[in-house]
């Protein structure tokens, strides 16, 4: 009753190719891995674009007009 061994876990891959099909899964994996690596562009292009500047007012910042 442990943890699954490798024949559970072939079983259940087989249903589930069974259920959803070859070419959906791999549509799936490929809107995945599509996904992914929009998100990592994304981050990188955040992360270039926007140096630290000192003194930098933080949008939604208070100040007082002292």
């Amino acid at each position: 009753m442990g943890s699954f061994s490798i024949w559970h876990w072939l079983i259940v891959l087989l249903v589930v190719v069974l259920v959803f099909g070859t070419k959906k899964l791999r549509s799936l994996g490929g809107d995945l891995g599509g996904a992914v690596k929009g998100f990592k562009e994304g981050m990188r292009e955040d992360d270039s674009s926007q140096p630290e500047q000192p003194g930098k007012v933080i949008e939604g910042e208070v100040k007082s007009k002292e």
